[in-house]
């Protein structure tokens, strides 16, 4: 996805919060940009000229916001983990996680048919919320509105979902952490919710029970009313997506 995805969320923010909206290397402003690690993910966002900042990652972006925060903990204030997991694949030790022979499945699916997978990829974002039809129109039009995301860069974040395990790092983060999920997510198991108190006994964790891996986008208004009662805890913040 790209910056524009955030865009009905902004309508609705109030004015005492000053969102900057951030594209990862290969997606929209930045499409013609590669990557080839989380390593590089991170530094990209450290690289961002702005002030300590609440960050809000969403999903493979939650990833990205955990691991920069802990390498970078005057950069972040707090933040907000979206729809999103430090271990997005099943283990043994593990069992919040995908199992790998579906995510193989889908990283095949995406090299033998790129514009069917996403589509169907984005039908899935949104399936077992409440307005589905009309978010996977919002979805289409934000994901159009920029320029495509390159393979390479889709294909490196597949890896970097795949391989990435944040679990232990967790522990380490000592600003404010607050996770979002969505009692429907068919990505992000939320069973996740009770592992999160023993990876992260500090952290704040909200479960919009109707939701599925968009909560932004289908439960608008109670994704607000999260995100901003948890900024007003925090003193001098600019949220950044």
């Amino acid at each position: 996805m790209n910056h524009r995805v955030w865009q009905p969320l902004l309508e609705v923010l109030p004015d005492w919060i000053e969102p900057k909206c951030i594209d990862l290397p290969g997606h929209g402003n930045r499409a013609g940009e590669d990557f080839v690690s989380l390593d590089e993910l991170v530094t990209a966002l450290a690289e961002i000229n702005t002030a300590p900042a609440l960050w809000v990652g969403w999903s493979l972006g939650g990833l990205v916001v955990a691991e920069f925060a802990r390498r970078y903990p005057d950069k972040a204030k707090a933040v907000m983990l979206v729809s999103s997991t430090p271990c997005f694949i099943e283990r043994q030790d593990w069992s919040c996680g995908m199992p790998e022979s579906v995510f193989d499945q889908f990283a095949a699916d995406m090299e033998a048919d790129f514009s069917g997978t996403i589509q169907r990829f984005l039908a899935l974002q949104v399936r077992g919320s409440d307005a589905g039809r009309q978010l996977l129109r919002q979805l289409r039009q934000h994901l159009l509105a920029c320029q495509q995301p390159n393979q390479t860069a889709l294909r490196a974040g597949l890896q970097v979902l795949k391989s990435t395990d944040l679990r232990e790092q967790l522990a380490e983060l000592r600003m404010p952490v607050y996770w979002l999920l969505g009692g429907r997510d068919t990505l992000v198991n939320v069973d996740l919710a009770r592992e999160l108190e023993k990876l992260n006994p500090h952290a704040g964790v909200t479960v919009i029970e109707k939701a599925a891996h968009a909560p932004f986008l289908s439960h608008i208004e109670e994704f607000c009313d999260s995100l901003t009662g948890f900024a007003d805890t925090i003193d001098d913040i600019t949220p950044s997506f």
